[in-house]
């Protein structure tokens, strides 16, 4: 087949297991474009702890330059206790933040699904079906806000004196919020046509200002039921009845909080992809939701099915290579039903195939026709 397209790739391996698991994505996308007749052209930069090791910032401005003149970005995961001490602000985590705000991506998609196979992974055995997307606002909010330190002398009620002062701002405007809000809706129309907005609007004014705003795009969307959570009443019914669930939409740190929680009761966290996206034209970052895991790098006990998902959602979302995504997504559900797995997954029941990172990646190329 002659390739009919070639999409331009900023690849960020980044830490720990983030070689790996990217590596691993790479060489399934490489086979999926060569089947569908398109190319994917690579361009590899750095960020995160290797990038403060190499050039003593976690996001150097080539790296952000380069994501802005690719058509998307993959990556992996930044981060480790090799940089644990460092200044705030010099953090590898901090290379997220830049990463999305200079891309200008405002909205992260996580979708929680539980693979029937895996139901026994689950802390929750008899859950049911789960199949939730959360959608978080990701520049605004309380990660972005002001915050500081200062020194008082002012006294508590108990006569103590307040001393140190640290504060974090939550601040939201309602530009911010419609378009993400908005967003959730056309997904949720897409789905099961149902959304939660989860906030904490019994306290916080930020989240009264979230309720005001969904109510009255909602009215643009009578084939919707849009319901309401409080944040901690969230999480008890994500344990509760996550079956329930179809569309969340929230803000940045609630966000954080309920998709790691989400991905705990669907077995593993390393079985969930992730996309963050903005303007339409722009392009979109996908990642897996967990971490650089540093104690297992280099061991092949690297789960890379959540990277691999986060490559087929790139297909999709940046791409417009659905039959593509497609592809993958129908290999990862064909590994996961012949029985593969890797550590992180496996149970021990019987006809189990345990298989290491090159292993699963090497089952996922083959269910790739």
């Amino acid at each position: 087949m002659i390739p009919s397209a070639t999409h331009k790739i900023a690849v960020i391996k980044g830490d720990g297991i983030g070689p790996e698991i990217v590596s691993s994505a790479m060489r399934v996308l490489d086979k999926t474009a060569a089947q569908y007749g398109f190319r994917l052209s690579y361009k590899e930069l750095r960020a995160g702890g290797c990038a403060i090791d190499d050039c003593g910032v976690p996001l150097p401005s080539d790296t952000l330059e380069g994501c802005k003149s690719s058509d998307a970005v993959l990556l992996g995961a930044v981060g480790g206790p090799k940089w644990d001490s460092m200044e705030p602000s010099l953090r590898p985590e901090r290379a997220l933040l830049g990463l999305r705000a200079g891309l200008g991506l405002y909205s992260n998609l996580r979708p929680a699904l539980l693979f029937k196979e895996l139901a026994s992974a689950s802390p929750l055995k008899d859950a049911g079906e789960i199949d939730i997307l959360i959608v978080r606002e990701l520049t605004g909010g309380i990660y972005f806000g002001d915050n500081g330190m200062y020194e008082s002398d002012d006294m508590l009620p108990d006569g103590s004196v307040k001393g140190v002062v640290a504060y974090d701002t939550e601040a939201y405007s309602e530009g911010e919020i419609r378009r993400i809000v908005r967003q959730a809706f056309e997904l949720a129309r897409g789905r099961n046509k149902h959304l939660t907005l989860v906030d904490k609007a019994n306290v916080l004014r930020t989240s009264r200002l979230w309720r005001s705003v969904a109510g009255e795009i909602a009215s643009e969307f009578p084939d919707v039921t849009l319901d309401y959570l409080y944040v901690d009443n969230c999480t008890m019914q994500l344990i509760g009845r996550p079956s329930s669930f179809d569309v969340i939409v929230t803000s940045n740190m609630f966000g954080d909080i309920i998709s790691d929680e989400a991905g705990m009761i669907t077995g593993s966290i390393g079985m969930l992809p992730s996309a963050s996206l903005g303007a339409p034209g722009t392009p979109g970052m996908y990642e897996p939701i967990h971490g650089s895991a540093p104690d297992i790098a280099g061991t092949g006990k690297a789960n890379p099915l959540a990277t691999i998902l986060s490559a087929a959602m790139m297909l999709r979302w940046s791409l417009d290579e659905s039959e593509a995504a497609s592809c993958i997504e129908n290999a990862v559900r064909g590994v996961i039903s012949a029985g593969y797995r890797t550590p992180d997954i496996a149970s021990g029941a019987e006809g189990e195939i345990h298989v290491d990172t090159e292993g699963m990646t090497e089952a996922v190329l083959k269910f790739v026709v």
